[in-house]
């Protein structure tokens, strides 16, 4: 295949998606920019509740893979219209039990004129993952149905098969029925996951009822809970067959169970991988290692982490300036923010449940891992219009921008106010809210961060590195904020800039007017708020607000990041991701 030939896919950020991008790359597929995907994807923004969204991702695209999220097929016709205009192919990826939407949407592509496949699998491997939290605890998986016999598929041979259908001729009209290479039990599956770990493991067979309420105590819908139940209890008597799809549309064998918890054992382990530091020190301190996983206590989730992001200020932590002020216990793992699923919630949690995805600012930090135990009284459901793992940008700098912006300096509608500091991870928010809110926003950014910092609102935008505030403005300001870690000098001689009774406020050096100046300073350190952090969260849904992502990196590379910081290497928010 060319490497000029472009494919979309829609819903890369998950588990299959992600695999079909990371085997279109093998391919050749064109790509570049990411949000925690393979490096040179290219991310495109598009909604497929709003179909006039797409014809920009769609621009220059051949084929489609495409996964419909919602529950009724309502929206794909429109949705059809614009890939027709585009895309001469798509791949869909539907159930083997093509439920009423899935059947309603395969028609729909059928009649748009467009080449298709459809991809039908059945049992995935990765729905082992829902034991995994027994088994690190116990050892032991309770559950109805033990003899339930299935052949487990593994994601990768269905994004192999994607990815054929896609870059491939000859699938034009083609159903694939996918399974893995094997009918287990589930019994057997867990001892298989006991065999990989080297730690034995057993199932406990429990009624169905015991079952069903614990589902729904979780949150699950009762008509889901009941479906996965009448479907477990007809594959005691009637074992789900194998096909041989995988091996014939792709040339290879499908992989077995036993691969795919090769692929996933650590998910299974008490351990996982994160980024923490032994003692205070340079960027070498950090060390990327395995250490125990966490379980949750009481009022607190499991989360599965997509990603943390960087604050500079963590910089300061591990070198050991803020130990006054911020004493933690060594080792400590890093990561003030948080976006990623819920695997756990404890008993004594409400509002919560396995499977919500979240957004969350962590006073304790530990983010900086593959997963994290959260207080659940910090979390918000995470925006479904922001990639997960660009989410994760979003709690500590939305937060401060929400509070030194409403209340600190009060900025209302009609207000002149002067961001100082706009190019950085906070004033992403702040340039954005303050607008928002109605005020005429002048803002300081270097030549890099300009044009960001224009798109995010900025009336009026200063290159401080080339010219001085004062000769700037063309007339006093009613609140300055700043943002930057500037000296006490320059910090003092914000104060000149404002008109009488004016507010000056600082997340970063505080700024000492003159005893007879007649205007209020501020110093403030934001804490942490999950019913703001939801609020911010409505207002980005509705388009109020972006989030914007400079870089995204690997957690191995969190060091590196450090380093670059204190080098002045970077700008805007980074995230890091597991």
């Amino acid at each position: 295949m060319s490497g000029q030939r472009r494919m979309l896919v829609i819903g890369a950020t998950g588990t299959i998606g992600r695999q079909v991008v990371a085997q279109l790359l093998e391919a050749g597929a064109r790509d570049p920019e990411t949000a925690g995907l393979p490096d040179g994807v290219e991310v495109v923004r598009g909604d497929l509740a709003d179909p006039d969204t797409l014809h920009a991702p769609l621009d220059g695209v051949e084929a489609v893979f495409l996964l419909w999220p919602f529950a009724t097929a309502e929206g794909m016709p429109a949705v059809l219209e614009v890939a027709a205009a585009h895309a001469r192919r798509v791949v869909y990826l539907s159930s083997a039990a093509v439920r009423d939407h899935e059947r309603q949407v395969e028609q729909l592509i059928e009649r748009s004129g467009l080449e298709w496949t459809f991809l039908r699998p059945h049992a995935f491997a990765a729905n082992a993952l829902r034991w995994a939290g027994q088994i690190r605890a116990e050892a032991a998986v309770r559950g109805p149905y033990g003899a339930a016999a299935m052949p487990p598929l593994h994601e990768r041979d269905l994004a192999a098969v994607a990815v054929r259908a896609l870059v491939d001729d000859g699938h034009n009209g083609a159903i694939y029925e996918l399974t893995g290479p094997e009918t287990l039990t589930q019994a057997e599956q867990v001892g298989i996951i006991g065999e990989v770990i080297g730690r034995p493991v057993h199932w406990e067979e429990t009624s169905p009822q015991t079952a069903r309420q614990q589902m729904l105590t979780q949150g699950w819908p009762p008509a889901a809970v009941d479906g996965i139940l009448q479907a477990q209890a007809e594959t005691v008597t009637v074992p789900r067959a194998t096909t041989a799809t995988v091996g014939e549309v792709t040339g290879a064998p499908a992989r077995t169970f036993r691969t795919w918890v090769s692929d996933h054992a650590d998910e299974f382990r008490d351990i996982m991988k994160a980024a923490r530091i032994h003692e205070y020190g340079d960027a070498s301190v950090i060390r990327y290692e395995e250490v125990p996983r966490p379980a949750p206590g009481p009022g607190e989730v499991l989360v599965r982490v997509a990603a943390t992001s960087f604050n500079p200020s963590e910089t300061a932590l591990r070198s050991g300036m803020l130990r006054a002020a911020l004493p933690v216990d060594l080792p400590y793992i890093l990561g003030w923010d948080v976006s990623g699923t819920i695997i756990e919630v404890s008993d004594d949690v409400e509002g919560l449940a396995v499977g919500d995805r979240v957004i969350g600012r962590l006073d304790a930090g530990g983010a900086a891992a593959e997963y994290v135990a959260a207080p659940a009284g910090v979390l918000a459901k995470a925006p479904a219009t922001v990639p997960l793992a660009d989410a994760a940008a979003i709690p500590v700098a939305a937060l401060t921008a929400w509070q030194v912006l409403f209340e600190h300096a009060h900025i209302t509608a009609g207000q002149r106010v002067l961001i100082n500091g706009a190019g950085g991870g906070v004033g992403v928010f702040a340039v954005q809210l303050a607008r928002h809110a109605g005020a005429t926003v002048v803002a300081t950014a270097s030549g890099r961060s300009a044009a960001a910092v224009r798109r995010y609102g900025a009336d009026q935008i200063i290159d401080y590195t080339t010219t001085a505030l004062a000769d700037a403005l063309d007339g006093p300001v009613d609140a300055v904020v700043n943002l930057a870690p500037i000296s006490p000098e320059a910090a003092a001689s914000l104060v000149s800039l404002l008109r009488p009774g004016g507010v000056v406020a600082s997340v970063a050096t505080p700024v000492e007017p003159p005893a007879d100046a007649d205007v209020t300073a501020l110093h403030m350190v934001a804490r942490n708020d999950a019913k703001q952090l939801g609020e911010i969260v409505e207002l980005l849904d509705a388009g109020a607000l972006i989030v914007d992502v400079a870089e995204s990196h690997p957690l191995s590379d969190l060091a590196l990041v450090h380093r670059r910081s204190e080098a002045g290497q970077t700008h805007g928010k980074i995230t890091i991701f597991p």
